[in-house]
């Protein structure tokens, strides 16, 4: 195989060859401590540096730097943990530190035009794969789900301003296909006549997705500016003859993505059958996961038993009718069940109480326990009457209680009944 990549045989000047040994470590070291799901078939493998890590970066932050934290929090929902920005840290140091002991042992050489290619190759799936996963799991609905029932009950101001994005982004599906698509548009990337597009689109994507992290708190603010940098070092060497192209309407042509070129033949039909193997079986693998999990999580996930939020009518507690006083901490106002297993209950003071649940539909009995310390618990008969009542009876340790409720109308929700209009003769701004 002989190197043929985006090249000429013209020397490279000294600042683009330090710019690409900086980057050729520190792209390729933020990819393999940072996988992110991007390359399915190796999540295994690229799991084994955290092992290492999970010990040395609390003793480098400890120790080297002198940054203390909970020792003991790694990268988990949240991306932006101390844990994380120190890596990072680390990460930057060691790309420093080898760009400069690189560039003394290696200060003759012209170019490297070769490296260059790959490292670009390397670049361009990992955001390619990133993107198709977070793509997927919107069009299909996982990651922003609809409003629950106890983000729809939540007074608007309560709202943390993660809350408030899940929120705007979950309610609409055509909105999320929307994102999504263009998220899947970066499969692009992974065809060198269709590169350039494919990073501009990328560029865009997680443009919105930087932007939507740092403007609404999302711990995600690492990953999302990492792709944002990763789009525009694709984009790099062609991102004069955009601007000339673009701005100042003079004619340009691309510079022609050129690959290794093989010396056998077979060699050429191999690690092309490879490529678009490992393409295929990637997405599909995607694909097979997020459609299963569709079952378990988000918004087609079966509904549990009973599911609704439940007005409370009538509280008797120990033979006596609790009247609907507003600062009352014991009598219930609502009961909601939105997950299989769990119901949370909201006080007339509006102070909340959460309980696991366990239901007996033939003998139609149902054991209600806090999961707060006092383990309060609830052995109670249910009785659904009709579409909408619900009546509970039983006993708190040795008090009696009995609770009726009527069940709520989702479309009593704004949010839910308004719908689509194409004509709208006033806005509808409530």
């Amino acid at each position: 195989m002989s190197e043929n990549a985006l090249q000429t045989n013209a020397p490279w000047n000294i600042y683009k060859k330090i710019s690409f040994r900086f980057f050729s470590l520190l792209l390729p070291l933020f990819i393999i401590l940072n996988n992110n799901g991007a390359f399915t078939f190796l999540s295994g493998l690229l799991q084994l540096p955290g092992l290492v890590l999970h010990r040395f970066i609390p003793w480098f932050s400890k120790h080297i730097i002198h940054y203390n934290y909970d020792f003991t929090i790694y990268t988990n929902g949240s991306g932006d943990t101390s844990y994380d920005w120190v890596l990072l840290l680390f990460i930057f140091f060691v790309s420093v530190v080898g760009c400069i002991i690189w560039s003394v042992l290696d200060r003759k050489r012209k170019s490297y035009n070769a490296a260059y290619y790959w490292l670009v190759v390397l670049v361009r799936f990992y955001l390619a794969f990133t993107l198709i996963l977070y793509g997927l799991i919107k069009v299909i609905k996982l990651q922003f789900p609809d409003p629950s029932l106890t983000r729809l009950l939540q007074p608007f101001g309560d709202a943390s301003p993660m809350g408030l994005a899940w929120t705007f982004l979950g309610f609409s599906k055509g909105y999320n296909i929307f994102m999504g698509i263009i998220e899947v548009s970066a499969i692009l990337l992974l065809f060198r006549r269709t590169v350039v597009l494919g990073a501009l689109l990328s560029l865009a994507a997680t443009a919105h997705v930087m932007s939507m992290n740092y403007f609404f708190d999302v711990p995600v603010k690492l990953l999302s500016t990492a792709l944002v940098v990763m789009s525009i070092f694709i984009l790099a060497p062609h991102l004069l003859k955009l601007y000339c192209f673009l701005v100042k309407y003079e004619s340009q042509q691309l510079e022609k993505m050129y690959r290794p070129t093989f010396k056998k033949r077979w060699l050429y039909i191999s690690a092309y059958s490879l490529k678009y193997l490992y393409i295929t079986a990637s997405i599909v693998s995607l694909l097979y996961t997020f459609i299963g999990q569709t079952k378990i999580y988000g918004s087609a996930a079966p509904k549990p038993f009973l599911y609704g939020i439940y007005n409370v009518e009538n509280m008797m507690l120990k033979g006596k009718i609790l009247p609907p006083l507003t600062t009352d901490s014991t009598r219930w106002k609502q009961m909601i069940i939105s997950y299989t297993g769990y119901a949370r209950v909201k006080k007339m003071n509006d102070s909340t109480a959460n309980f696991t649940t366990v239901f007996d539909q033939k003998k139609k009995e149902l054991i209600l326990k806090s999961t707060s310390k006092d383990s309060l618990k609830y052995m109670l008969k249910y009785d659904v009457i009709g579409k909408d009542k619900l009546v509970i009876s039983g006993l708190s340790d040795k008090d009696s209680i009995s609770v009726s409720f009527k069940k709520k109308d989702m479309k009593d929700f704004r949010l839910i009944n308004r719908g689509f209009h194409w004509v709208s003769e006033y806005p509808y701004n409530r």
